[in-house]
């Protein structure tokens, strides 16, 4: 049995798809299997599998598209491995990510069962380092995570495969955030590790499920219903700082209305933030003005805070 299950869900995104594989096989830590589950893209992706003759990729091909959550939890019960690694089809690794990982978790006793790293984040289309994220947090993380998604990328995480029998797969119900929400329920059973060196490539470009509002929209609203039983905390900082994040990008887009709204949901939450006042009023001057004052805003100061991982 491989030591590491590798779960890779991808949906008509082959370009990205193959490099992503290559950054597997390419590990100096070499005990997995790679299982790719493609969510019903009807292209050439079986093609590309088929293609690579390595016999410790596998592929399953979903009826119907399901989303993410479901693919990834078509992985983890196909998986043999004693631990879980997930990469998006976009994303790629550096070469030692799972050494460093399995040398760490192995070497982890007690409630400790999932270790995260750093990672770089590229624009994919010219390749240009955007820039650095470093963890900080480790050990028991349930009430830091109640305040914003400081795990990130299900990409960057080894996960002992035994931490699902205790909190279940991911929440297909959800549109979006569905790493955050898993993040949260596995920091109520187990304790986090990190590796602080950046060992993801996390590849910024606008088909991403960020660029998609709505949807986060409304995954925005299904979180804070999830888990509304600890109001204060996660209103005042998911919350907010998600509506206020969810505003800048309709106005953004030029979807003025859009962002008042979600202006005036944050506000709603934590009426005692001065940044969704400024935001609203600034949305009164027209999209252009939005544009030209959150820019030079950008270049100025650091930007306002943002959820999407």
């Amino acid at each position: 049995m491989p030591k590491v299950t590798v779960i890779i869900p991808t949906y008509r995104r082959p370009g990205f798809l193959k490099k992503a594989i290559q950054s597997v096989f390419d590990q100096t830590f070499q005990d997995f299997e790679i299982i790719v589950v493609d969510d019903a893209s009807g292209d050439n992706t079986g093609e590309l599998i088929k293609s690579i003759n390595d016999g410790r990729l596998r592929y399953i091909c979903h009826a119907k598209n399901s989303g993410g959550s479901t693919a990834r939890n078509t992985g983890i019960e196909a998986g043999r491995g004693t631990y879980i690694a997930f990469l998006d089809d976009d994303d790629e690794w550096f070469p030692r990510k799972l050494e460093l990982q399995v040398k760490l978790l192995d070497a982890c006793f007690g409630k400790v069962g999932v270790i995260y790293t750093g990672s770089v984040l590229v624009d994919a289309d010219n390749g240009k380092v955007l820039r650095q994220k470093t963890p900080y947090y480790k050990g028991n993380l349930t009430r830091a995570l109640l305040t914003r998604n400081i795990i990130g990328t299900t990409s960057s995480v080894l996960i002992r495969k035994e931490c699902f029998s205790e909190v279940g797969g991911f929440d297909g119900t959800l549109p979006s955030y569905q790493d955050y929400d898993m993040w949260i329920r596995l920091s109520r059973k187990f304790h986090f590790e990190i590796i602080k060196e950046p060992l993801v490539k996390y590849h910024v470009h606008d088909r991403k499920i960020w660029s998609n509002l709505e949807v986060l929209k409304e995954g925005l609203a299904l979180m804070l219903k999830k888990y509304e039983c600890n109001a204060c905390t996660f209103k005042k900082t998911f919350g907010y700082y998600g509506y206020l994040d969810l505003g800048m990008r309709y106005c953004l887009n030029r979807e003025l209305q859009n962002g008042k709204d979600a202006f005036v949901r944050a506000i709603r939450l934590y009426p005692f933030g001065l940044q969704p006042y400024f935001q609203f009023c600034l949305t009164l001057l027209g999209a252009d003005t939005f544009k030209k004052v959150v820019d030079m805003k950008k270049r100025i100061m650091t930007p306002t805070r943002m959820f999407a991982s």
